[in-house]
């Protein structure tokens, strides 16, 4: 990507370029949320020299598969990879770099959880290449941290921001709200805290009760119930224009940012480019030699993708090729959850020459925009801020509707 680009007030601007990344999985944590559904794991110890040689291994082993350009993404997710050795965040991103080069402008965006050790951290892994960090702080209430099994206080959740804003240029931090009793007074006065320690970017996330977590057992006890849909559909709301009031408004259903402080890592998943992923459990969408994009997913075990990686210099347990069709179909699911929307050239461009009238059932898209749940700007389809609270169903209306066109066609 070339520097100097520019921006939407969204994030950024909807480049027809194909963009290129790197998502590289670290699966330790020191211990596991009750809210996580993420491929996180708990060990006593991890030998840091064959891990960090099986990641070298990986990514050797992609450039045999995947046509060698410049990288304009990279991000290192768990888990905790702040957790990481930074001399293993070196090597990887010295490996990157060797291997497939780096745009002049890469973003290079590290997790980390405010516990003093990690932002201890923060130093060597700037100097190791990194160049955004993200923060997991979920909440500046000692209660709610507790609740959501943080190992953090407030006090050191706004320790670590000021570290992060000190080391870099660029960073974030994430917060949880909906939990089952929050008021929108408590929610309010949190979020302004949190817009006055932000940089250019803030995740807010709602609570939702995952599969197979947890909280998942504890609603099913009867531990606690979930704060409803209307009250969480009030704080969604609430969230939208305080942030949009102070300069960070939605970029995505979840991310806020001020102009040009998008996550250009994540806008590269929602805007269907292509990335390998690195470590156990990470998924990809690259276009192979050939031109041919491909579904990859690794083993999500760490001993048996560490073991894979050893034999074999890759540990993918899923690795097809993904028809046109649906391409269209996740291109679709991806960039509705945009405000900028969905631009149809790029959409063409990312999805093997796919239009987006073949995966849109027109009939569909106009009686949800007499609704005033979409819109059509130009070459752009977008959900409205109406719509975005039933972004899930605005979509599989539309997947729906084209299916059974499609059927009455066959």
């Amino acid at each position: 990507m070339a520097a100097g680009r520019d921006r939407t007030a969204a994030g950024m601007k909807q480049d027809r370029a194909p963009a290129f990344g790197v998502y590289v999985h670290w699966p330790f944590c020191v211990s596991k949320c009750p809210y996580c559904d993420f491929n996180s794991h708990v060990r006593e110890t991890v030998d840091q020299a064959r891990w960090r040689q099986a990641l070298l291994a990986e990514i050797a082993a992609w450039a045999a598969r995947v046509p060698v350009r410049p990288v304009d993404t990279i991000f290192f997710g768990g888990g905790t990879p702040s957790l990481m050795p930074p001399e293993t965040v070196a090597a990887v991103l010295g490996a990157i770099s060797d291997t497939f080069g780096l745009a002049d402008d890469v973003e290079i965006t590290l997790e980390a959880n405010p516990s003093s050790i990690e932002v201890g951290r923060f130093r060597d892994f700037r100097s190791a290449g990194v160049n955004r960090v993200s923060l997991g702080v979920q909440s500046f209430d000692d209660r709610a941290l507790g609740f959501l099994g943080r190992a953090h206080d407030a006090g050191a959740a706004q320790r670590g921001i000021a570290v992060a804003a000190a080391e870099f240029d660029r960073f974030s931090f994430d917060l949880i709200y909906a939990l089952p009793d929050q008021t929108p007074g408590e929610w309010r006065t949190m979020l302004r805290s949190a817009l006055d320690l932000a940089g250019d970017h803030l995740s807010l996330y709602q609570l939702t009760i995952e599969p197979n977590t947890g909280f998942a057992g504890q609603v099913r006890r009867g531990v606690f119930d979930p704060m409803d849909d209307d009250r969480a559909a009030d704080l969604f709301d609430l969230t939208a224009g305080i942030t949009a009031d102070a300069g960070l408004p939605a970029y995505e259903t979840s991310n806020h940012a001020r102009p040009g402080g998008a996550c250009r890592h994540n806008l590269l998943y929602w805007q269907y480019g292509a990335w390998i992923g690195v470590g156990p459990g990470a998924h990809g969408r690259p276009v192979m030699k050939g031109g041919q994009r491909h579904a990859t997913a690794n083993h999500r075990k760490p001993e048996i993708w560490l073991e894979a990686v050893e034999a074999h210099g890759l540990a993918l347990q899923e690795d097809r090729p993904v028809p046109a069709g649906e391409q269209a179909e996740e291109a679709l699911m991806m960039g509705l959850r945009l405000s900028d929307g969905i631009d149809a050239e790029m959409f063409h461009a990312r999805t093997g020459g796919q239009t987006l009238t073949e995966v849109i059932d027109p009939a569909a898209w106009q009686s949800l925009a007499e609704d005033g749940l979409v819109e059509t700007d130009g070459s752009i389809r977008r959900v409205t801020p109406r719509g975005r609270l039933l972004l899930n169903s605005i979509t599989g209306a539309l997947l729906r509707a084209r299916a059974g066109a499609d059927d009455q066609m066959a």
